[in-house]
């Protein structure tokens, strides 16, 4: 019909971050081809994705790649990709917990996952990270269904439950809980704690950096606190043991602070913009550091330890992670399908290697 690259696409809303799921046949297989298949797709280049379906926010500059699985165990692959569309990047260092939530529903409707009655187990191979992750979708009748009674705080109204469960999240990037082998490091005059579970993390009290821990996003706007910020997670990227931490998006930078009516404030970073709610992988890694001994977080709630709910208030709400043993972290979501078709990449931003295969 024209001189462009149509790819078959699936345009999901998983938890509170929204992106094109493809099948992994979809793309090239080479990542640099990949990569710029996305870029040329979301829009990169541009603050606001202008010539893509990307978005001047980091959660819906999200990307999922869906496929076989590669390891014992697995129903599915899920690749995740974070793009960012103002720098041209498209990193894959990272999980996404929320785009997690609609792999399941992906992968029954995409004929991976056959459905049962009620409800399918979908079990996903991460392969950011290599953990698996137990997702149970609701399937009434053996048919996807996104209508139900479950609200999750950042998105509007009630949906079906997904409920994801991350088993041994520990190390999911560096193979360690604590990778600097510390509860504590003292950064620039700064205590934070360096966790790794589901999520990179560096934690930090709000109020040692001039904040309540309250604020909504836009708040976090100043040059200055941002730069500072960056340095701190420059460094904790480097004591966890990623060099190039500055051209990543891990790990992620989370003010926490004393709450009422929850376990903690929390305000997180992605890494530079203040999340609108609250990553699932991060909550799962602040929650961890909860129930761990010495960290920042466990000093300012005092001793708890599973099986305990951890509530974590965010700008838009709260979200709880239930701890059990084992280790087992539980969050519940909801996940909808918005739009299916093709999406077009530009012929120009593409390798010639991809238009010849």
């Amino acid at each position: 019909m024209n001189d462009q690259i149509a790819i078959p696409c699936v345009v999901m809303r998983g938890g509170t971050s929204r992106g094109p799921f493809f099948l992994a046949r979809d793309l090239p297989a080479d990542p640099s081809s990949r990569d710029a298949v996305l870029l040329s797709v979301m829009g990169g280049g541009h603050d606001l994705g202008i010539d893509g379906i990307g978005g001047g926010n980091a959660v819906i500059n999200k990307v999922a790649i869906i496929g076989p699985p590669s390891v014992p165990g697995a129903d599915v692959d899920y690749l995740f990709a974070q793009v960012r569309v103002r720098e041209g990047i498209v990193d894959t260092s990272p999980n996404c917990g929320n785009m997690l939530a609609a792999v399941g529903p992906f992968a029954i409707e995409a004929g991976l996952v056959a459905a049962t009655a009620d409800r399918t187990h979908v079990r996903i191979h991460n392969v950011n990270t290599g953990k698996l992750i137990d997702a149970t979708v609701a399937t009434p009748g053996g048919r996807v269904t996104y209508e139900g009674e479950a609200r999750i705080d950042g998105v509007p109204g009630t949906a079906a439950p997904i409920e994801l469960s991350f088993p041994n999240a520990a190390g999911a990037r560096t193979g360690r809980l604590l990778p600097t082998g510390r509860p504590v490091d003292r950064i620039g005059g700064i205590d934070v704690t360096c966790i790794d579970a589901a999520m990179p993390v560096m934690l930090v009290r709000a109020a040692d950096l001039g904040w309540s821990g309250r604020e909504a996003p836009p708040a976090f706007a100043d040059g200055a606190f941002r730069g500072r910020l960056e340095n701190l997670r420059i460094e904790a990227g480097r004591r966890m043991g990623f060099p190039d931490s500055a051209s990543m998006v891990i790990p992620k930078p989370v003010l926490i602070a004393p709450a009422s009516g929850a376990t903690l404030d929390v305000r997180y970073f992605m890494p530079h913009d203040c999340h609108s709610a609250l990553a699932v992988t991060g909550a799962v890694a602040i929650a961890t550091a909860c129930v761990t001994p010495g960290t920042i977080a466990a000093e300012m709630i005092g001793s708890l330890a599973p099986p305990v709910p951890i509530t974590l208030a965010h700008p838009s709400g709260q979200l709880v992670v239930r701890l059990e043993p084992g280790p087992v972290a539980r969050v519940q979501r909801t996940a909808r399908r918005i739009l299916e078709g093709h999406v077009f990449a530009r012929r120009s931003h593409v390798p010639h290697s991809v238009l010849a295969a």
